[in-house]
């Protein structure tokens, strides 16, 4: 199994991180989409669980932390849609840890694929999602 991943990561801080693994041909997974947004506290906990019904076996919110330029708070928010996301899964019968938040700064390009391949190798033990019928 290749599980597929959904990245969200933010235009400013976390994506310039991303580029960065990139830029300095550092290894990890390849079967990862990225979908960019201004600030992590934006991303909706449905969307995750959206994700997770229709094809992607993990997403990962890659966060500004404390280099936010929109909110003090964003990390804490950020935090709190995750956890929701989460909730929601497990009420589908979806497991939770399929969904990994994690400060990535714009010259964490080695940090962000060592996060990738360990979420990787986790989807794999996992296996493919398993969606309950509503």
């Amino acid at each position: 199994m290749n599980p597929q991943i959904l990245i969200f990561a933010t235009n400013i801080i976390s994506d310039p991180g991303i580029c960065s693994a990139g830029l300095m041909h550092l290894k990890y997974p390849s079967q990862t989409t990225i979908i960019r947004v201004p600030c992590s506290s934006m991303i909706r906990p449905e969307w995750i669980v959206l994700a997770l019904e229709n094809g992607f076996d993990g997403v990962f919110v890659a966060a500004d932390g404390t280099d936010c330029p929109y909110l003090k708070d964003c990390t804490e928010r950020t935090a709190r849609r995750v956890e929701e996301a989460q909730k929601l899964l497990s009420s589908r019968g979806i497991e939770p840890e399929r969904v990994k938040m994690a400060a990535v700064c714009s010259v964490c390009g080695e940090a962000f694929a060592r996060l990738i391949e360990d979420f990787y190798n986790r989807l794999r033990e996992l296996g493919p999602v398993k969606v309950m019928k509503q």
